[in-house]
């Protein structure tokens, strides 16, 4: 048996039996050829979304799984009305049936960046690594993610928190065209966004953002009954606030239970603009309401019964009803909706004795 030194072992992938990826697509996934490199050792959830007689081709050599329309109805029966339709918010579907410890997400027009060296980026590769290490959620490092290689917490930044917390969800970004809505795009449509800012940072506690599901990794073990995209798209009054709406819910229940969340790095490359004024009727009413969303999530608080991330996002659910239903009786059916979901979700994974924490305070390699 030959021991050449040119014989190069291929190292398994991070997390190969633990991580799912969940695309939403409405076209043939011919965008995956970019991205075998990466993702041909992990498993594909495919959430196809419209005409569910139409055929989706899947490049060849691609462990995955296919669900449409019908496969959803037949899976949740009545409770299927709580996945969105015509609308990139059904790829929460594909959290939902799931098995797996972390997912991954990424639509369809997203393709494999290059950092300013010209190294291909290996997005999945970097959001692992942001959820294999603690997140700083307590106090902010200067130097922002203080576990990565060539990095520390400095001066003053006490050492009772240096253990961090869990990281339950990394944000990756998009070099190419930015995530804008309808009345930036508008006024701004030959911006792209050239810059590579080469650090991630942890989202300080009490502090919302605006979530992108393009690029984006997550503990569903952790958070996943949280990840909701909410009712959108057809036969809504709103559209493109599936992952904002998300991650509003999911940053305030990240604060009360102690976790993580990071952005910054990995970037995609984004390669095409939506648009603008398509995006402007669906975006009209939360263009307005998310004035009034805003201040309510800020001013969120859930009881110390609410120990799960289910008790939680029920809680949530019924402050949603309760407050933002005065704005527009949608919101009293997104919280039937949030129910739904939860109920969908418990049925589908039914609760289970809860094992060791997985990433401590020792840095990720």
């Amino acid at each position: 048996m030959s021991n050449s030194s040119s014989e190069v072992v291929p190292a398994t992938p991070l997390l190969k039996d633990d991580l799912d990826i969940v695309i939403p697509t409405i076209r043939n996934l011919d965008f995956l050829e970019m991205w075998r490199p990466f993702f041909q050792p992990y498993h594909l959830i495919i959430v196809q979304d419209g005409d569910p007689n139409k055929t989706i081709k899947v490049p060849e050599g691609f462990d995955y799984e296919l669900y449409n329309r019908n496969d959803i109805n037949r899976i949740l029966g009545p409770k299927a009305n709580c996945i969105s339709f015509k609308d990139s918010a059904c790829r929460c579907f594909g959290y939902m049936v799931s098995k797996k410890k972390y997912i991954y997400t990424i639509d369809d027009d997203c393709f494999v960046a290059k950092d300013p060296s010209g190294k291909e980026i290996n997005a999945l590769k970097q959001h692992i690594q942001n959820l294999l290490s603690p997140s700083t959620p307590f106090f902010f490092n200067t130097l922002y993610d203080p576990y990565r290689e060539g990095a520390d917490f400095v001066r003053g930044y006490p050492f009772s928190l240096r253990e961090g917390a869990r990281t339950a969800v990394s944000h990756g970004l998009w070099l190419n065209i930015p995530d804008y809505d309808a009345p930036t795009q508008l006024v701004k449509p030959l911006e792209r966004n050239q810059r590579y800012v080469d650090a991630v940072l942890t989202i300080p506690k009490g502090t919302l953002f605006p979530m992108c599901g393009m690029n984006l990794g997550f503990d569903r073990e952790l958070i996943g009954p949280a990840m909701y995209f909410g009712l959108m798209g057809d036969g809504q009054p709103i559209g493109r606030y599936d992952d904002m709406w998300a991650g509003w819910c999911v940053k305030v229940i990240c604060d009360h239970l102690g976790l993580g969340v990071k952005t910054g790095l990995p970037y995609i490359w984004h390669s095409k603009a939506s648009n603008p004024f398509v995006n402007l009727k669906k975006e009209y009413n939360g263009i307005f309401w998310q004035e009034e969303i805003i201040p309510f999530f800020q001013s969120a608080v859930l009881s110390k019964d609410s120990t799960t991330v289910q008790k939680c996002y029920i809680e949530l659910s019924k402050q949603v009803n309760e407050k933002l239903g005065k704005i527009d009786p949608y919101f009293n059916k997104l919280a039937d909706a949030m129910v739904t979901w939860i109920e969908a979700w418990d049925e589908l994974n039914p609760p289970k004795v809860a094992t060791g924490v997985t990433n401590g305070p020792t840095k990720a390699k």
